[in-house]
């Protein structure tokens, strides 16, 4: 190989960019751009963690924009794409804990039958509101969803982090708001 004709590493593989939406590969096999997550490992984790089903994702494309944020689309289309918006952020990825984004845990949350912290009127109005709160949990530690029963069903509210007895409410500020206490 001559001097023109060497490339480097880097140069060879394709790399994250930040301004497009990039469909995940379907396993590590496929995986082209080192560190993004695959299909596999993001249904494992739902599953892993909250016991949500891999079905539940079924006729959803994932995908990824920025280093780490992961969507889910109800449809399918060209890979790269270059739009604002494609789906929902469910989760954010790319770091040592993984966190489920607030609008993954509102719309697929009711699946969830592990790490589900079930809050009553008042604990769900304060977690709601931003506060955070002791709480007796003997489950994992990390993020938990938090839920409240509504109407007579259980309905998540949100992505809380328990550490050391303590629930984080992690309600983005522009969403909190108090409830009313229902006695």
């Amino acid at each position: 190989m001559s001097d023109t004709e060497e490339t480097t590493e880097s140069e060879e593989r394709p790399t994250n960019d930040g301004q497009r939406f990039d469909r995940l590969p379907e396993t590590s096999e496929d995986r082209v751009v080192a560190g993004r997550p695959t299909r596999e490992e993001v249904l494992a984790w739902w599953e892993n963690r909250y016991g949500i089903p891999p079905e539940t994702w079924d006729g959803h494309t994932f995908w990824e924009k920025g280093a780490g944020k992961i969507w889910a689309f109800a449809d399918d289309v060209v890979s790269p794409s270059d739009v604002e918006g494609l789906g929902l952020r469910i989760l954010r990825a790319r770091q040592e804990h993984w966190k489920p984004s607030t609008n993954a845990v509102q719309r697929f949350g009711g699946a969830a039958t592990e790490n589900v912290v079930e809050l009553d009127a008042e604990r769900a109005a304060r977690f709601v509101a931003g506060e955070d709160q002791e709480i007796e949990w003997d489950g994992d530690w990390g993020y938990l969803i938090a839920a409240h029963e509504l109407v007579g069903e259980r309905e998540p509210i949100g992505v809380g982090l328990f550490l050391h007895g303590e629930l984080r409410s992690t309600v983005p500020k522009g969403r909190q708001e108090d409830l009313p206490t229902v006695e």
